[in-house]
């Protein structure tokens, strides 16, 4: 079955926007993962307008799932994960201002770059995915950078898929046919919600990780938490 990872950055979101501890963010990933989850993500900002740094240090001795942190690989971020040495990180190019991440890797052109940063991870037991779109040239360059995993970056799908799920999912039915042929694993996120995550999850061809915040999030204020991830967890068991 496909993986889990909640991203508990809107619960940050929450507890920035008054001051103080509450809701607890650190206790939020520890009720995540026994409600079920597989994973816990975070992906702190240089302004730490949500996630802060100092959550990512918090968290990953308390939880026993997989801690996934994301972020565009600036020198304080790398610093941070080499600290604090999660399971995976996804380097993602977010622009400083960007309110959420809206593009995926030039493998290409940032080759060197993501090379040098990504050996420094896998000296350090490191697991690497990339954010990346579903061009072919991209996601088999993204081999050569070293990358163990590409992370694709779904919100088209999600933003086509109430028109034409069959036309919305099928450049990503074929970036996922790269990958596997290159020998990538593949992850997923951005926009996956309880109404696409099954479609996507079923015809994606080995589908490891789907990584959900926003929607996840925001459902659990109708629908709880726990009865939350029970939920995403279901979509997922094909």
């Amino acid at each position: 079955m496909t993986k889990l990872s909640v991203n508990i950055n809107k619960i940050a979101t929450i507890r920035n926007a008054r001051g103080g501890n509450y809701p607890n963010v650190l206790k939020a990933a520890i009720d995540c993962e026994r409600f079920g989850a597989q994973g816990i993500t975070v992906h702190p900002r240089p302004d730490e307008r949500h996630i802060r740094y100092q959550d990512a240090r918090d968290i990953k001795p308390k939880i026993g799932v997989e801690f996934n942190i994301e972020g565009n690989p600036v020198p304080k971020f790398i610093d941070l994960v080499l600290e604090v040495r999660p399971h995976q990180v996804t380097l993602v190019p977010d622009s400083p201002d960007a309110i959420t991440s809206n593009a995926g890797w030039d493998t290409i052109k940032n080759e060197s770059f993501l090379k040098e940063v990504i050996s420094e991870f896998k000296r350090n037991g490191i697991r690497t995915s990339i954010f990346i779109e579903t061009d072919e040239k991209m996601i088999r360059n993204a081999l050569k950078t070293g990358a163990d995993r590409i992370e694709l970056y779904t919100e088209s799908y999600a933003d086509h898929f109430h028109k034409d799920k069959v036309a919305a999912i099928a450049p990503f039915i074929a970036a996922a046919k790269v990958a596997n042929e290159i020998g990538l694993g593949i992850n997923a996120g951005h926009d996956l919600d309880l109404y696409n995550l099954r479609y996507f999850a079923a015809n994606i061809p080995g589908l490891l990780e789907v990584s959900i915040g926003h929607a996840l999030i925001s459902d659990s204020l109708y629908l709880g938490l726990e009865n939350t991830i029970q939920l995403y967890l279901r979509e997922l068991k094909l």
